[in-house]
């Protein structure tokens, strides 16, 4: 399988290449020339093992270059949490996401991808920079991810003061080869220096800069598996199924789409946004139109320049296309507050900022005449969010085990602006 940048369709590329480089070298993002399509039934798929889907789902894009019994000790170790689906109701059920070391869906990614980045890296001869632009929870999966993985530095770039207190503890509390920045901006502008450095040729020609965002091709391959386990739980108890997925950098509704085309998955999908609901406009309008992101209590979902929207609109390039499987709506901070209060009356159960806004998504499809029965991806833990949490129900949540130690760690962080040449010479400085 071979894979071509989103700007120019006639250079092909390995998936070693897409994987090494993260963003293709005329600044587009990487997709598969064709997408595959797995042949087995729904059936043949159910009789086998979680790790021997996943194997079977990730292998036709990796198969020239990873052969099957490493691919398979790789999904082994790297997906060793569960994918829970809990069902409500007639109208919803939550996939929980928030199993793996770090409480967030983006342990899927992260995990897989710092399996195979160390997988290739070992067969060069230079060290490997990932860096890595978050706006909550990718930083913390990248770090625990790749920590004390050899040959490997990341530099996490992350929005000073929008983050929560658990997050940034997530973020800024290890040592060794991991090291945090803390950016005196908003999540597009950590997002912009990390694409700057990708395209600053006298930094490429010195180290081997490659990146652990959703633009990283091998992050979205393994998300899309979460979605297939959803569906093959709940397809045969309701007739139509449909995804809810909070959205920002639109990584993880790609991934859902990737799902779709491999296994013609008879589901439709809703974009979940908070106010930065740039997707939504585009979805109505087909304009884009980016502008700087705005503070939400979602916020990993705090994103005004979606990079994950120039591959949706390569692979749905016809009009009306995506509008004919994915409906898109925002939602207030106010609006999440009385989600997270509402759900939690109704059904006992606790829910982070950005599954509210999944859950008003969802709610709002069905109100607009959907009969999908909606599957609410719930993306983070919500110890993570624990001061919103307090507020909205006055309990507060047991924080798991893995998370307390973490939170009685030093911070330790690089400061910069968000200018380019300032976090050059910081980056510089710290990969030397």
């Amino acid at each position: 399988m071979n894979y071509y940048s989103t700007r120019n369709h006639n250079t092909e590329f390995s998936f070693s290449e897409a994987v090494l480089l993260g963003l293709a070298p005329d600044g587009g993002l990487f997709l598969p020339v064709s997408l595959p399509k797995v042949q087995l039934t729904h059936q043949e798929l159910e009789k086998l093992s979680f790790h021997e889907r996943v194997a079977l789902l990730i292998r036709p894009f990796v198969h020239d270059e990873i052969p099957d019994a490493d691919l398979y000790n790789i999904v082994t170790e790297v997906f060793n949490f569960p994918v829970e689906t809990k069902t409500f109701d007639d109208n919803y059920s939550i996939l929980e996401l928030f199993h793996g070391p770090t409480l967030a869906f983006k342990d899927f990614g992260a995990r897989f991808l710092a399996r195979v980045l160390s997988y290739f890296v070992a067969k060069r001869d230079r060290k490997c920079v990932i860096l890595v632009a978050t706006s909550g929870d990718t930083g913390s999966a990248v770090a625990n991810a790749f920590y004390g993985v050899e040959g490997i530095q990341v530099v996490l770039l992350y929005p000073k003061g929008k983050v929560s207190f658990i997050q940034e503890q997530q973020l800024t509390t290890f040592d060794k080869n991991i090291t945090s920045y803390e950016v005196d901006g908003t999540f597009d502008d950590c997002q912009r220096l990390v694409k700057a450095a990708f395209m600053d040729e006298s930094l490429m020609s010195k180290y081997f800069l490659t990146s652990a965002n959703s633009i990283n091709i091998a992050r979205l391959l393994p998300q899309s598996v979460y979605y297939v386990e959803s569906y093959l739980s709940l397809h045969n108890r309701f007739d139509k199924l449909a995804f809810s997925v909070p959205s920002g950098n639109l990584g993880n509704l790609s991934a859902g789409l990737l799902a779709r085309a491999l296994l013609q998955l008879d589901c439709v999908y809703t974009s979940s946004l908070n106010e930065n609901c740039v997707f939504e406009e585009y979805l109505n309008t087909g304009v884009l139109n980016t502008r700087p992101s705005v503070e939400t209590l979602s916020n990993a979902m705090d994103v005004g320049n979606p990079s994950n929207l120039e591959r949706i609109s390569t692979l749905f390039p016809g009009e009306g296309e995506l509008q004919s499987f994915i409906e898109s709506y925002h939602f207030s901070d106010e609006q999440t507050i009385e989600a997270i209060i509402e759900f939690y009356n109704k059904y006992n159960y606790v829910i982070d900022p950005h599954t509210a806004v999944g859950y008003l998504g969802a709610k709002k499809s069905i109100k607009n005449g959907s009969k999908a029965h909606q599957i609410i991806l719930s993306t983070a833990h919500p110890v993570k969010f624990l001061s919103v949490i307090e507020k909205a129900l006055n309990i507060s949540p047991a924080i798991p085990d893995r998370l307390a130690v973490v939170l009685k760690k030093e911070k330790k962080v690089v400061e910069t602006g968000k200018d380019y040449e300032s976090f050059k010479a910081n980056l510089v400085r710290t990969i030397q």
